[in-house]
C-alpha cells in the first residue's frame, strides 16, 4: 500500500514537470504576439519583417512535431523531453540576448525546435507514468496549461511591456526551464536506448516541406496574395507533398507516424471536434482582443485583465473535466461542453457592440471557457484512449500535427471571414451615402458646421466630414463583420455536438476493467523498451 502511495506521489510530481515545460513553450508562443511591436521599434523592423517572428517559429514548429515519435522509439523519452525543453531554455535565452531582427528569427528557431516536441513527448510521458482509468485526470491536469497559458499570455505580455524590460518575455523562461531540466533529470523514469532503426526518409523530407510550405501561406492569413506567384507554387507543392507522405506512410514498413491510426473511429472522430474546437477558441483569442483593443480602445494590459477570467474557469474545469471523464466517459462530459460553447458563442456575437459592458463581456467570456474546460480535453483523451499503449508516441505526434495546422487555417479562416464581411458591409453601407439619403446628407452637414466651428474652411470641413463618415461607416462595417465572424465559430459547434454524438467510447473505468491486464502489459513493453 505505502508503495502504491510513493509510485502514485512519483507519478504526479513527474506530471509536474511535464505541465511546466507544456506551460512554458504554449506561454511563449502568445506572449511573444503581445511584443512584436516593441521588438519592431527596438529592431527597426517593418512589419513584414517582424511577421518572420512568429512565421519562423510556426514553420519550425510545424517541421519538427512529425520526427518526436521517432526520436522517441529511439532516445526513450525521458532522454527527448529533456533535450526539447533544454533546447527550448537555450532558445529562450538566445532570445533574451538578440540583437538584431535577423538573430531574433534565427534564435526563435532554436527555441521552436524544443517547443515543438514538448507537447507530443509530454503526452506520451503521461500514458506511461499513469494507468488508463486515472488518465482523463492526469490529461486534465496537464491541459491546465496547455489551455489556459494562450489566454494568461496576454495579461503577462502587456504588463511586462507597459512595466518592465521586454527581454524579460524571454529571459524569464531560462530559470525555470533549468528548474524544469532537473527535475526531469530526477522524476522521469529512463529506459534502455534502442537500435536505430531504417529512417523514413521520404517520409520525413515529404511532411517537412508540405507542412512547412503549406503554413507559411495559411500564415499569412486573410492577406493572402495569390498573384504572388510564391503562393500558389508554395501551396500546390505543399498538398503534392503531402500527398506523397501519406502515400509512404501507408506502405513504408517503419512509417514516420503510423497513418492507419486513423483506422479507429473515436481517434479521427476526435481530431476533427479538436479541430472545430480550435476554430471556436479563435473567436475568444483571435478576434475578442482585436474587437477590445482596435474597436473599444483598451491597451494590450486591460484586455489581458478582462481575459484573465476565462483562463482560471478554464484552469479549474480541466481537471475537473478529466475526473468526470474517467467515471462517466467522453459523451455525458462533452455534449453539455459543446452546447454551453455553442450558446455562449451566440451571445458573445451579440456583445460585440459599442454598448456591451466590460462585465458583460468577462462573464460570457468565462461562459464560453466553461464549455471548452468541458469539452476539450475529455474529446482528446477519448480519441488517445483507443490507441495501443506502444502506438502512443506516434499518434501523440499526429495529434500536435494536426492541432498545428488546424491552428493556422483557423486563423487563417477567421481573419478571411472578418475581412470579406468588413468588404461587403462597407460596401452596402456606402452605397446609402448619395444626394437622395436625407439622413446621410444631415450627417454630413452637421459634421462640417463642427468642423467650420473648429476653424477650417468650408471646403476642408467638407472633405473632413466626409472622411469622419467613411471612417465611421469602415468601423461599423467591421463590428459587424467582427461579430458574424464568432457567429459562424458558434455553427461549426453545433456541428461539433452532433459529430460527438458518433464516438463509440464507453466508459473508460468499465473499459480498462473488461481489458484487464492487456493495457498494463502493452504499458511494460514499453517501458521495458
Amino acid at each position: 500500500m505505502e508503495e502504491n502511495n510513493k509510485e502514485s506521489l512519483n507519478s504526479w510530481l513527474a506530471l509536474l514537470v511535464v505541465v511546466i515545460g507544456t506551460f512554458m513553450s504554449i506561454l511563449d508562443s502568445t506572449i511573444v504576439n503581445i511584443a512584436l511591436p516593441k521588438m519592431m521599434t527596438v529592431f527597426g523592423m517593418p512589419m513584414d519583417d517582424a511577421k518572420w517572428i512568429l512565421t519562423a517559429y510556426s514553420l519550425a514548429l510545424g517541421a519538427i512535431i512529425p520526427l518526436t515519435g521517432y526520436l522517441q522509439d529511439i532516445f526513450g523519452s525521458k532522454r527527448i523531453y529533456m533535450f526539447a525543453l533544454g533546447m527550448f531554455t537555450l532558445g529562450s535565452m538566445l532570445c533574451g540576448f538578440a540583437w538584431s531582427s535577423s538573430s531574433m528569427i534565427a534564435f526563435r528557431v532554436v527555441q521552436a525546435i524544443g517547443g515543438g516536441m514538448i507537447m507530443p513527448i509530454g503526452m506520451s510521458i503521461i500514458y506511461e507514468i499513469f494507468p488508463r482509468k486515472k488518465i482523463g485526470l492526469a490529461l486534465g491536469v496537464w491541459g491546465i496549461a496547455a489551455m489556459a497559458a494562450p489566454a494568461i499570455g496576454p495579461t503577462l505580455g502587456g504588463y511586462i511591456i507597459e512595466k518592465l524590460d521586454w527581454r524579460l518575455i524571454f529571459n524569464v523562461n531560462v530559470p525555470i526551464g533549468i528548474i524544469g531540466v532537473v527535475l526531469a533529470g530526477i522524476l522521469l523514469k529512463g529506459s534502455k536506448m534502442q537500435k536505430f532503426k531504417s529512417f523514413d526518409i521520404v517520409g520525413f523530407l515529404s511532411s517537412t516541406i508540405g507542412l512547412v510550405s503549406v503554413l507559411y501561406v495559411l500564415g499569412e492569413g486573410s492577406s493572402i496574395d495569390w498573384s504572388k506567384v510564391h503562393n500558389p507554387i508554395l501551396m500546390t507543392l505543399g498538398c503534392l507533398s503531402l500527398v506523397l507522405f501519406v502515400a509512404n506512410e501507408l506502405t513504408h514498413p517503419d512509417p514516420l507516424l503510423d497513418l492507419r491510426v486513423f483506422k479507429l473511429f473515436d481517434f479521427s472522430l476526435s481530431l476533427i471536434i479538436t479541430s472545430i474546437l480550435t476554430l471556436a477558441m479563435m473567436g475568444g483569442t483571435y478576434v475578442l482582443p482585436l474587437f477590445l483593443q482596435n474597436i473599444r480602445g483598451y491597451t494590450a494590459m486591460q484586455t489581458g485583465i478582462i481575459m484573465f477570467p476565462s483562463a482560471i474557469v478554464v484552469g479549474i474545469l480541466m481537471p475537473i473535466s478529466g475526473n468526470l471523464f474517467d467515471r462517466f466517459g467522453a459523451k455525458p462530459i462533452v455534449i453539455p461542453g459543446l452546447i454551453i460553447l455553442a450558446i455562449s458563442s451566440i451571445e458573445l456575437s451579440t456583445s460585440i457592440n459599442m454598448n456591451s459592458s466590460r462585465e458583460h463581456i468577462i462573464f460570457i467570456t468565462c461562459l464560453r471557457s466553461v464549455g471548452m474546460g468541458l469539452a476539450m480535453m475529455p474529446i482528446s483523451t477519448a480519441g488517445m484512449n483507443v490507441i495501443p499503449t506502444k502506438l502512443v508516441g506516434r499518434a501523440s505526434a499526429i495529434n500536435n500535427t494536426i492541432r498545428q495546422v488546424a491552428g493556422a487555417l483557423s486563423i487563417t479562416i477567421m481573419s478571411t471571414l472578418m475581412q470579406g464581411k468588413t468588404n461587403y458591409n462597407y460596401l452596402k453601407l456606402s452605397e446609402q451615402i448619395n444626394n437622395y439619403n436625407k439622413t446621410a446628407i444631415d450627417t454630413i452637414s452637421t459634421l462640417t458646421k463642427s468642423y467650420i466651428h473648429a476653424g477650417q474652411s468650408q471646403g476642408t470641413a467638407r472633405i473632413s466630414a466626409i472622411s469622419k463618415l467613411t471612417a465611421m461607416l469602415q468601423g461599423e462595417a467591421t463590428l459587424d463583420a467582427m461579430a458574424y465572424s464568432v457567429a459562424v465559430t458558434a455553427i461549426a459547434v453545433g456541428l461539433a455536438v452532433l459529430l460527438a454524438l458518433l464516438l463509440k467510447s464507453k466508459n473508460s473505468n468499465k473499459k480498462q476493467k473488461k481489458e484487464g491486464g492487456k493495457n498494463d502489459a502493452e504499458r511494460g513493453i514499453v517501458m521495458s523498451e
